[in-house]
């Protein structure tokens, strides 16, 4: 990196930020990579990184002590995951509890990134990728993909109470909403709703209904943007998105799908189906 005549700094040629360039080996996604460079674990060319350093293909950088190679590309891959009640999604848990990571297949190089989390009594549907810049984008509030769950409540509500819940209330200073909320089913005690949202905060689905006076006894997300839960997916059980399937969600993100070049490597548990719905045309964001 060089310097203009006024003292400002110029990026090289090819130079990339530092949390892109790291998120794409698959290390992190950007917010943690960014956290990584705020707590001092991340150097290049032997000096701290800077939040929003951009760097070069001949920098050196190395992340607790260690170099990272960021030319090696690594095929992009996406697992549709059906969580089960009583599983975290940390990558550990001081409790010992289960995590989603546990089971799944291991990477060469990189590692599985959740996109998004489901709280531990939450099942259903969790995407994990190797490609940072994936999870960033899906996980970004401006890109707008929405989020559709399955909920059991303890009583039927009626048409106003669905109307105050689509048009928002203060919840703890903040106002949440659903987007959609439509009754899918029940009798008795069991009442079923389809519910969606556009950004999933901490446990937002069961503080509304808490708001409204019912009782959640069950929460399975059901859908992620074009994503859904195929019925085939038993609970526990994950598969890889088809590499057609990775094309389409790629570009319907405005994001380069660059698949695996000459004879493809053998990949397990490829989903049956195609997961993808047809979704609406998304603004692009930088």
């Amino acid at each position: 990196m060089s310097d203009d005549a006024s003292g400002g700094a110029i990026a090289a040629p090819g130079a990339e930020k530092i949390h892109k360039v790291l998120a794409a080996t698959g290390m992190g996604s950007r917010r943690e990579i960014e956290s990584w460079i705020a707590d001092g674990r991340i150097s290049v060319n032997g000096e701290p990184a800077h939040v929003g350093q951009r760097v070069t293909p001949h920098d050196r950088i190395e992340v607790d002590g260690r170099r990272v190679r960021t030319r090696t590309a690594t095929t992009p891959e996406v697992i549709i995951l059906n969580k089960a009640a009583g599983v975290v999604c940390s990558r550990r848990d001081p409790e010992g509890r289960p995590t989603v990571f546990d089971a799944l297949p291991k990477l060469k190089g990189g590692r599985w990134i959740s996109i998004g989390r489901l709280d531990i009594q939450t099942t259903g549907l969790l995407l994990l990728t190797n490609d940072g810049a994936l999870a960033h984008k899906m996980m970004h509030p401006s890109t707008g993909l929405d989020r559709e769950y399955a909920v059991r409540i303890n009583m039927r509500l009626e048409e106003k109470v669905l109307d105050q819940l689509r048009a928002g209330m203060e919840i703890d200073g903040e106002l949440m909403r659903f987007s959609d909320i439509q009754y899918y089913d029940g009798s008795s005690n069991n009442f079923w709703y389809h519910v969606v949202l556009m950004e999933g905060r901490n446990r937002e689905v069961r503080r509304l209904f808490e708001a409204v006076g019912c009782t959640v006894s069950r929460l399975k997300r059901v859908r992620y943007g074009p994503v859904v839960l195929p019925s085939w997916l038993k609970n526990r059980q994950w598969a890889m998105l088809r590499h057609e399937d990775m094309r389409e969600l790629y570009k319907l993100l405005g994001m380069r799908y660059a698949p695996p070049k000459g004879k493809p490597a053998r990949r397990p548990h490829v989903a049956k189906t195609s997961c993808l719905l047809p979704y609406p045309e998304l603004k692009q964001t930088s």
